[in-house]
């Protein structure tokens, strides 16, 4: 009788797993405001970040709602690809609160940078009147928190290259820098990105205090509880006694 053949032991995954909570429902927003900005492309003029709506007509929500409108159809691909990528493992360190916290404070962040650059001389005009959509900001911010948290781990540029996680957050900010330093162009808000950055990084610079606080205080009760395990005291008779008393 033949015996049927072992099962394989090798196993192939890509990305960081399933969908966390937090990132699916911005998933989700995305993809939603996507496709009613198909049916109605008025509502990109409305939503989207254009400085001078913000000052002259009010248009205040824009700084938050311009994250969840893409300009087509990779546009949206690759920054949830970015997002499931790098936005998965930070979520599950930090929780979905913290992590959506972050992510909007990254995003608003780079809309506050867009705007103030607005008024600068040179560039402002032109960003001033200009129309910005996309997660790009917040998502950029994402890469810099994953190149704090995971330094050594290998991102491969254009999918050939490994580069250590803090190298590559280095390299996209540095052409965000020069990319901005001549204009906006090709469509990409390269000041966005560099604002989110700017705004990830001191939000977390600042979050920095209460999370060593909080590592700190979890080490020691761990020490704590450990040291009470090693050395329980009994009031008194022998170890095995049913009613023995810890202290």
């Amino acid at each position: 009788m033949r015996r049927p053949p072992a099962a394989s032991t090798f196993t192939y995954s890509f990305g960081p797993g399933p969908l966390t909570p937090a990132i699916k429902v911005l998933i989700a927003a995305n993809v939603a405001a996507f496709l009613v900005a198909l049916v109605a492309p008025a509502v990109t003029l409305l939503l989207g970040l254009r400085p001078a709506d913000v000052v002259q007509r009010l248009y205040v929500w824009q700084p938050l709602t311009y994250m969840f409108l893409h300009g087509g159809i990779f546009h949206i691909l690759f920054n949830m690809l970015a997002l499931w990528m790098f936005g998965v493992e930070l979520e599950r360190v930090w929780g979905s609160r913290y992590f959506t916290k972050f992510y909007f404070v990254a995003g608003v962040g780079a809309a506050l940078t867009t705007l103030i650059l607005s008024f600068a001389p040179g560039l402002g005009p032109q960003l001033y009147y200009s129309l910005t959509i996309g997660a790009s900001g917040a998502v950029y911010g994402v890469l810099l928190a994953y190149g704090l948290y995971f330094p050594h781990r290998p991102i491969y540029m254009y999918f050939v290259f490994p580069i250590p996680a803090k190298y590559f957050v280095m390299i996209i900010g540095a052409i965000s820098l020069l990319a901005s330093m001549g204009g906006p162009g090709g469509g990409v808000a390269h000041t966005t990105h560099l604002g989110g950055l700017v705004a990830a990084y001191l939000y977390l610079k600042g979050g920095r205090i209460h999370l060593l606080s909080e590592i700190k205080y979890r080490y020691l009760k761990w020490r704590i509880n450990r040291m009470r395990r090693r050395f329980d005291v009994y009031s008194g008779g022998r170890a095995d006694d049913v009613d023995r008393k810890v202290h």
